[in-house]
């Protein structure tokens, strides 16, 4: 049975609330408290933090999941104010990442990233812990992991760490096999549940994992594909971006998002039928920069044409596709066997290219 929480945050809640969904939750209550700063205590006011105790009574609530950070002692201030289970954003989006990782790999990178979150959430938990159970917020490392000291817990983050770098060094030598077979690399990237997966499918022609909901796929596919009679890339499909995306998962993913950083052209998906794909490309952009991509060649993907208003219109800064009914795909194709064919392209620069025609 999926546990029943309540959404709290500074403001809008819509896509918090597509990741509670997402981690196995059922919304029942949701709350909204505008103020310039935190509270030190409770981060919310407390007469706030009452109104949602009250709520948590009312709706018989298994967990309160806030939208921004919560500092260690806010958290243990909460869960003793609510007498119900507290998390923030960092730690749904780190549970719904245990939940998808399938490979050794992604299970090594979401451990990290979940110990190095819950080191410091550790000290005065211990009793929290055992009376809260398992659920959303716990999964990952399991919970006697949680209730070691913090001794053995780093000893486990430095061997995951050790062996996040042979995964590391595994990918520098596959990427040095391909220079040498003179595969050119494309990377998709973008918002999650912009239709990479979908995209990636449509261009490879082999079935993957595509669902509505974020973070659908976790684990990077790369596969080979022939875009013309002369023209063989590898295309890989990499883990959606979000706003605010912890800290702790841009560092542990960084072995994977190392396969973004060392292509040749990413491929920027874009929903445009979202009506917030405006700030959702800043996103993504914002991310790239972090990873030191901002000078790649890109092509900006407007996908989900076909949804959106004003499909037939045409755009100066990338190209229009529905990868679901595959318009656009050709002339996709194209544009890539372009971009690579193209005098100083991004094999081994930094300048990032902008395409100025309009997709036919």
């Amino acid at each position: 049975m999926s546990e029943a929480a309540i959404l709290v945050g500074l403001g809008p809640l819509d896509e918090l609330r597509e990741l509670a969904v997402t981690a196995g939750a059922r919304v029942v209550a949701e709350f909204i408290q505008h103020r310039d700063t935190p509270d030190v205590t409770y981060f919310i006011g407390k007469g706030k933090a009452s109104e949602i105790r009250d709520e948590v009574l009312l709706r018989g609530a298994d967990l309160v999941i806030f939208d921004e950070e919560l500092s260690p002692s806010q958290t243990r201030n909460l869960e003793r104010l609510l007498e119900t289970k507290v998390i923030d954003r960092t730690g749904l989006i780190l549970d719904i990442f245990s939940r998808r990782a399938h490979t050794r790999e992604g299970q090594l990178q979401v451990e990290l990233a979940q110990l190095n979150y819950r080191l410091s959430r550790l000290a005065g938990r211990g009793e929290w812990l055992s009376r809260l159970g398992g659920g959303i917020g716990t999964r990952g490392p399991g919970e006697t992991q949680l209730e070691v000291d913090r001794r053995r817990i780093r000893s486990r983050v430095a061997r995951l760490g050790r062996e996040i770098e042979q995964v590391r060094k595994h990918r520098q030598l596959h990427r040095a096999q391909r220079k040498r077979n003179r595969l050119p690399t494309v990377s998709l990237v973008g918002y999650t549940n912009a239709g990479k997966s979908t995209l990636f499918e449509s261009l490879s022609g082999q079935r993957t994992l595509v669902s509505d909901r974020l973070f659908a796929t976790l684990d990077p596919l790369v596969r080979r594909i022939r875009l013309d009679a002369g023209t063989e890339v590898l295309v890989s499909d990499t883990v959606g971006f979000i706003r605010k995306l912890p800290h702790d998962l841009v560092t542990a993913f960084r072995a994977t998002l190392e396969e973004v950083t060392a292509s040749d052209l990413i491929l920027h998906v874009i929903d445009i039928a979202d009506p917030e794909h405006a700030e959702k490309i800043q996103v993504v952009e914002e991310v790239l920069e972090d990873l030191g991509c901002a000078g790649h060649a890109q092509i900006r993907v407007y996908n989900k044409c076909d949804l959106a208003q004003g499909g037939s219109e045409t755009r100066t800064d990338g190209i229009r596709v529905s990868a679901l009914s595959g318009e656009g795909i050709a002339r996709l194709k194209e544009w890539i066997v372009e971009e690579l064919r193209r005098p100083g392209s991004n094999r081994g620069t930094q300048r990032r290219k902008e395409r100025s025609v309009t997709d036919g």
